[in-house]
């Protein structure tokens, strides 16, 4: 068996495309999933499958929530190495008191090329600063999540993916329950 985490983006969020997590929980349940746990209403669904493919878990999980809820919600699925990857590789830890509260992890669909950062033209976002890791992008943002233009739309149409965005408690606490399981 393998552990998957589902990132659903874009659920319950300011009264659109509502889903109850226990709704969910069921509707993963019933199609063979095992162990399926979810972590806030936002989102975050860890389900162990015989399927090792992310991409094929993120499509049939998509499927099965337009069929049960009648949303169309883009869904990215990582692992325990893409976590563990976010607290190794995140260099904006390493800078002098830095406010977490401020640091976000953007999920992509597909790996990324290291000249990616290029396209994302950063100038256009400042004074929020980013950079690539694989199929991660980690965020800084200067003020906030809620007061920037560089959110997911932004990160999809320059670069043509899916993407989630994930703050960096969430993102930590999703490590935490992955090593409990």
């Amino acid at each position: 068996m393998t552990t998957h985490i589902a990132l659903l983006r874009g659920i319950n969020v300011s009264g659109h495309n509502m889903m109850k997590m226990d709704i969910l929980k069921t509707t993963l349940e019933n199609i063979g999933y095992k162990n399926v746990i979810t972590y806030i209403q936002s989102g975050n669904v860890f389900v162990d499958t015989d399927e090792e493919n992310p991409a094929s878990v993120g499509f049939k999980i998509k499927q099965e929530i337009f069929k049960a809820f009648g949303h169309e919600v883009p869904v990215v699925v990582i692992g325990k190495t893409d976590l563990e990857n976010c607290l190794k590789n995140n260099l904006f830890l390493k800078e002098k008191e830095v406010d977490t509260k401020k640091l976000y992890v953007a999920f992509v669909s597909i790996p990324l090329r290291s000249d990616s950062i290029n396209d994302l033209k950063m100038s256009q976002v400042k004074p929020d600063e980013a950079y690539i890791d694989e199929s991660r992008i980690y965020i800084k943002y200067s003020v906030g999540a809620g007061k920037t233009r560089f959110d997911q739309k932004y990160i999809e149409k320059k670069l043509n993916v899916t993407a989630t965005i994930r703050n960096w408690n969430t993102v930590t606490q999703l490590l935490k329950m992955y090593e409990e399981r």
